[in-house]
């Protein structure tokens, strides 16, 4: 791989601001570029990586922030104005975007195993597999993740809300795609996690605030969208999670257990919707008989006992599960990924110490983002990368509260030319899959919508690229999503009334 760079700082203005209680200059506004050639699918792919920083300015034109991004740019592809532009967010919401740009969709990626477990030593490899082929990507850290902070005298919590960060994110992303001649390009939103709240309410601000339609938005591992589940469906949509951990760790019963996953859990998913929800409505006064017989189907789905499963009232929490699970092996399963082991102090108890998947992918990005970046794309900087747990507190409440999955409805039902495409590991417990699924039902009460929404479900977690065989469906899938959603030539964007 070759590597040419050159620096181009651009200033608008340069001020020696307090960063993380360090004295660094932060330059809001400035870029590096590198050269780079990387094979994708078997064809040699040539692009530039920029990395740099881009104002966000208040109403007076005065910088209040700093907003750090990471543009992947093909420069063999032919006509830019028709290439289709991505533009991916992370989660936590103080998740920094090492995640899907050294995971899932960049040129390059951290060095794991083909089942996402970390190897040493760290490092970085090509990514055969990222959708640099067909589209153009900019990562982008909103600020208090990775690079990005506020500027000057300006405090943070004016960035830190559900619903200041769309606004202020909106407001960037228009400056961006102006800057860099992007306003014809085919645009797509892809969030993960808490990112899958920011893209879908960035789909209709960006649509009402700045005249900038979406023709895709991509939600990896969707949070609830403000979408309420409370009381009986709250506890009843976890089980067919339960059911596919259950399943990945074999305790299940043979006639179970012998079937194929993607054929077993649409039948817990029946019980969930059919028979579960409607016996936990009717609480203590359900009939005895009828609630032992669900606690019995439960615990052959779910893999624990039917006498733990009664003791709880038919209700099992999510922290409970993932410590029951294995306890009579000694070990618990990860929340994030359930695949992961974890060894507690003890055995007893009703939640585990840790989250072993956190930790493991903790350990292996952040030393491997932080050589990529001063080895790869010759970006340096004194600022300590921020991968996680530096925007609290989050507003929720009042004007910060959560609408977003309305906001994309909405954003849909306008935009004829904007789809959908949800992509849910099996084993995230936190994230769960059929609760992806909920979302998009919700989301179209009418079903009018949804011939344009589409959902894909991977044998794996939260961060279902980190598979090997997921990295390839899942980058394949948004291939295919992409090549759907641009509409044919001269076609309008317009609703007909159907005989």
């Amino acid at each position: 791989m070759k590597h040419h760079y050159k620096l181009c700082l651009l200033l608008l203005t340069f001020f020696t601001v307090s960063a993380a209680a360090q004295n660094i200059k932060i330059i809001p506004d400035s870029s590096v570029t590198t050269k780079h050639t990387v094979t994708i699918k078997g064809k040699p792919v040539q692009f530039t990586a920029t990395t740099g920083t881009q104002p966000v300015w208040d109403k007076k034109g005065k910088v209040i922030a700093s907003v750090f991004y990471t543009y992947y740019k093909r420069t063999d592809a032919g006509d830019e104005a028709a290439r289709p532009l991505v533009i991916s967010f992370n989660g936590g919401p103080g998740a920094g975007a090492l995640w899907m740009r050294l995971g899932y969709t960049g040129p390059h990626r951290v060095k794991v195993d083909k089942e996402g477990f970390p190897i040493q030593p760290y490092g970085i490899e090509d990514n055969p597999n990222s959708l640099l082929d067909v589209a153009d990507i900019v990562y982008v850290e909103p600020v208090g993740t990775g690079y990005s902070r506020a500027f000057g005298d300006t405090p943070e919590a004016d960035f830190f809300g559900v619903n200041k960060d769309i606004k202020y994110l909106a407001s960037w992303i228009t400056t961006f795609v102006t800057r860099k001649n992007r306003w014809t390009s085919p645009k797509y939103l892809i969030g993960e996690s808490y990112g899958t709240s920011r893209v879908s309410g960035l789909a209709y601000e960006l649509q009402q605030a700045h005249w900038m339609y979406i023709n895709g938005v991509v939600l990896v591992s969707p949070t609830t969208l403000g979408i309420r589940r409370d009381g009986p469906v709250a506890d009843a949509n976890l089980i067919p999670y339960m059911a596919a951990a259950a399943w990945f760790h074999k305790r299940l019963g043979a006639d179970l257990q012998g079937k194929e996953l993607e054929k077993y859990l649409p039948e817990v998913e029946e019980f969930t919707i059919s028979e579960l929800i409607p016996t936990l409505t009717r609480g203590g006064f359900v009939d005895p008989a009828r609630r032992k017989a669900i606690a019995a189907k439960m615990s052959k789905y779910i893999g624990i006992s039917e006498k733990v499963i009664l003791e709880h009232n038919l209700a099992i929490p999510a922290n409970f599960f993932w410590k029951e699970l294995l306890r009579d092996k000694g070990y618990t399963i990860g929340r994030l990924d359930s695949r992961y082991l974890g060894v507690d102090r003890e055995d007893a108890g009703e939640k585990p110490d840790y989250s072993p998947e956190n930790t493991t992918w903790q350990h292996i990005f952040t030393p491997a983002n932080n050589y990529y970046y001063k080895n790869y794309l010759k970006y340096n900087t004194d600022l300590e990368y921020y991968v996680a747990g530096n925007t609290r507190p989050w507003g929720r409440e009042g004007a910060d509260l959560e609408h977003t999955g309305e906001d994309l409805r909405q954003a849909m039902a306008m935009n004829p030319f904007l789809h959908l495409l949800v992509q849910s590991g099996y084993y995230d417990g936190a994230c769960d899959y059929f609760n992806a699924k909920y979302d998009m039902w919700q989301m179209d009460p009418s079903g009018k919508l949804k011939d344009r929404m589409d959902w894909k479900g991977y044998r794996s977690g939260h961060m279902m690229y980190l598979r090997h065989d997921d990295l390839v469906s899942a980058n394949e899938d948004l291939r295919e999503f992409i090549r759907k959603s641009i509409p044919g030539k001269d076609q309008p964007a317009k609703y007909e009334v159907k005989n």
